[in-house]
């Protein structure tokens, strides 16, 4: 691009199946933490460090931009003395060539602050929810469980709301296919509607763990996270990420710092923050 953006839509190619996407990490903040908090159960290894990376992530084939999920807003980061927040996702897609308005869909994979908090910036978009995800958070279980409840922006969960009357929101029952190439697919464990996206890419098909697998520790040693809404969920959600995906190095977990070493990063001013992932 011109302006020296990374040119992430790339040239179309009349040789390239128009449901092939490239897919994007984006690193959005950090915050320092302890094992114990990171895994169910007691953990001999507790109390060492632990670091917690947030993300967002971007599909974009020939004919279509979406976004995975979108992060904390700025005003809810700066109430987060915890939170080293790096930027807004939003401004993080903008540097990278992708307006909000253009984005098509948005995939929330479940409800939870860190994953709702930029959705209203995407003003063109339609927000592609689970139905038990969003039946449990308006229903009457969730309000009357502190546990969870801090987890949901009453702000967000507002707009969503909105959102849907104002037809703009498609709920999923299960498993389906978004755009051509990319599919949501419901696994449930560490919420009640938890989604996770499978994408074909030109390396095979990659799928996007969000909080399905916080770590790439929770799949890969069949470790549940320490917050879950179901044991047995958690324990097939992990079951599934590796049934979807088109192998080991094709998993994104959703909140692992290793995602920055995994996979090459952005050239240029994003390469402390965005990686390619295919």
């Amino acid at each position: 691009m011109s302006d020296g953006s990374p040119d992430v839509h790339g040239s179309p190619d009349v040789h390239r199946s128009p449901d092939v996407h490239r897919v994007y990490a984006i690193c959005y903040g950090h915050r320092d933490a302890r094992r114990g908090q990171h895994f169910h159960g007691y953990d001999e290894r507790w109390d060492e460090p632990h670091p917690t990376a947030y993300y967002v992530w971007l599909a974009v084939s020939d004919r279509h931009t979406v976004v995975i999920d979108t992060g904390i807003s700025p005003d809810r980061a700066g109430e987060l003395p915890y939170l080293d927040y790096l930027a807004s996702p939003v401004e993080t897609l903008a540097a990278m060539g992708v307006a909000a308005g253009s984005v098509d869909h948005v995939v929330l994979t479940h409800l939870h602050y860190d994953h709702t908090g930029t959705a209203e910036a995407f003003g063109a978009a339609r927000y592609v929810v689970q139905r038990s995800e969003l039946d449990y958070w308006t229903g009457p279980w969730a309000e009357r469980i502190e546990r969870e409840r801090w987890l949901v922006s009453d702000r967000d969960m507002k707009h969503l709301l909105g959102a849907r009357d104002a037809g703009r929101v498609r709920l999923v029952d299960g498993d389906a296919e978004i755009v051509p190439g990319l599919s949501v697919h419901h696994v449930g464990g560490h919420t009640a509607g938890m989604q996770v996206v499978r994408v074909r890419t030109a390396r095979g098909h990659v799928v996007l763990a969000s909080d399905a697998s916080h770590f790439y520790e929770n799949v890969e040693e069949d470790r549940p996270f320490a917050i879950l809404h179901s044991m047995t969920g958690m324990y097939g959600a992990f079951d599934r990420i590796k049934e979807l995906a088109g192998g080991p190095a094709l998993v994104v977990a959703g909140h692992d710092p290793e995602v920055l070493r995994r996979f090459p990063r952005l050239p240029g001013p994003l390469g402390d923050r965005v990686v390619a992932v295919a």
